[in-house]
């Protein structure tokens, strides 16, 4: 007992005389616009995500080269030479 091809086929016909083509049309532009404009804002999210992970990941930060080790100064040294 579903809806045959029919039936929606004269669903279609009412719709459109009733919103009419230009109505629909611009209806269909402004979904299709608010569909892209989530999957952008998606996008964002999953970089910015990962992103922070990287940062608060101490496994990534130490393989980044940028990060350099400290270096002992010269009282720290003398210190550990003494114990």
């Amino acid at each position: 007992m579903g809806i045959s091809w029919q039936q929606l086929l004269i669903l279609l016909v009412i719709v459109l005389l009733i919103f009419g083509t230009k109505r629909l049309r611009n209806l269909g532009g402004d979904l299709g616009g608010a569909i892209k404009g989530f999957k952008k804002a998606m996008k964002e999210e999953e970089k910015k995500g990962e992103d922070e992970d990287k940062d608060k990941d101490p496994e990534l930060l130490g393989k980044d080269d940028s990060v350099k080790p400290q270096q002992k100064t010269s009282s720290e040294e003398k210190q550990s030479q003494d114990k």
